[in-house]
């Protein structure tokens, strides 16, 4: 997968409508302090479009990043966010479930975790509740480059067991820093979007 052009091209806010796109949306969700703009700035090819800050929950609206004039990266605001306050929350809540309730264009959901974790009750109730809507995730580790590589196996396990992820369920350990893990996500939208795996 070769990205010759990104953009950001449309920001929802809580009392926005959301645009009726005809191209493929790729979803990416994750705790507000996982690396998400990370990861989309590197599948981008591009350092910032993605706002990354060391300020947690900085992603309060979905942003939708269209890619090669054919698909969007669509980033879901960061849920977890010790700071937010209950209302907000809850409002975060409402949007994200009309927007997967209401999009026709949703190919996958990438469900962002820490490697170096356990899965907590939040990224849980995240990945029960997009089975609950009708997508099975697919986990991306966060962090890789934190861990020694004889510790990749057992947090790998640790994660799949904490999720409950099935054994055909696709996990892919990542690196910002290091971009492994880069290539198996651009072949795994590859296949989704030639079909194989829709």
């Amino acid at each position: 997968m070769i990205i010759k052009k990104a953009e950001l091209e449309t920001v929802c806010g809580i009392t926005s409508k959301f645009p009726e796109n005809s191209e493929p949306e790729l979803v990416f969700a994750g705790k507000s302090n996982v690396g998400k703009s990370s990861l989309i700035n590197a599948l981008m090819n591009r350092k910032s479009l993605a706002r990354t800050s060391s300020q947690p929950g900085k992603t309060q609206t979905i942003n939708y990043y269209k890619v090669n004039d054919e698909i969007y990266f669509v980033d879901l605001p960061g849920y977890g966010y010790a700071n937010a306050n209950i209302e907000t929350k809850a409002k975060w809540g409402k949007m994200i479930e009309k927007y997967l309730h209401t999009s026709k264009q949703i190919k996958c959901i990438f469900l962002l975790i820490d490697i170096r974790h356990e899965p907590g009750k939040n990224d849980k109730q995240m990945y029960d509740w997009i089975l609950h809507n009708g997508y099975q995730p697919v986990i991306i580790a966060t962090k890789l480059d934190k861990l020694k590589r004889s510790q990749v196996a057992k947090c790998v396990k640790i994660v799949r067991e904490g999720l409950g992820l099935p054994k055909e369920g696709v996990l892919i350990p990542f690196s910002s820093q290091t971009k492994q893990g880069k290539e198996e996500i651009y072949d795994f939208i590859e296949n989704l979007l030639a079909g194989e795996q829709i």
